[in-house]
């Protein structure tokens, strides 16, 4: 959800999410890494100015989520979140069948929602819309809200107030980048570690 003014921040609390793991480890998902120096650089220059609101110890690399697939397993499925081997070999064929070129996507303004903040991505001609389409048609996503492009830059540690976060956005001059998309990646993070890396695992060479 978007932040709204004259509101609260949602804040993530730091501590094992056994509810939601269940002791699993692997939580695989569908990414575009970001991997141009320069834009790494102005995304850490944005995280360390507003490094007072986020949680520390943020690991995970940039990325922009394609699709969110669940607790990678070998296995036959033993709960609504788990992600089977066969259906990842599934999601590859189909995201092959497509051919896809390389292509290009705007990063644009800061923004956030109640619980992160991000920058947004511009996805003009409807690319990844196309991709996850593709992805959906093998597995539902999990946890699938209205899907919003972006690049987040961490997580919110405290209930502050909204309107203190909007005006230290707009504050903020915009500055548009173009990323290059040359490959889709299937990765995973372990799910016991907040914010922790993210490991690839199968990845699509873009034409």
């Amino acid at each position: 959800m978007l932040l709204k003014s004259s509101t609260q921040l949602c804040p993530t609390v730091v501590r094992d999410y056994s509810e939601w793991h269940r002791g699993r480890s692997d939580y695989g998902l569908w990414y575009l890494e970001i991997d141009q120096p320069e834009l790494i650089e102005y995304l850490d220059q944005i995280q360390a100015d507003f490094s007072d609101l986020l949680i520390p110890a943020n690991q995970r690399q940039y990325h922009i989520t394609l699709f969110v697939c669940g607790f990678l397993t070998s296995a036959e499925k033993q709960y609504n979140d788990d992600f089977q081997i066969q259906q990842l070999q599934q999601q590859m064929k189909q995201l092959q069948n497509l051919e896809l070129s390389s292509f290009e996507l705007e990063i644009a303004q800061l923004d956030s929602f109640s619980s992160a903040l991000f920058l947004q991505v511009k996805d003009t001609d409807q690319i990844l819309e196309k991709i996850r389409r593709q992805l959906a048609s093998v597995s539902d996503e999990i946890a699938a809200l209205e899907y919003c492009p972006h690049i987040t830059l961490g997580l919110y540690r405290e209930a502050w107030q909204s309107d203190q976060v909007l005006e230290r956005i707009q504050q903020l001059p915009v500055k548009k980048w173009k990323v290059q998309v040359k490959q889709l990646t299937f990765g995973y993070y372990k799910a016991q570690i907040l914010q922790g890396l993210l490991y690839p695992y199968q990845q699509i060479e873009l034409g």
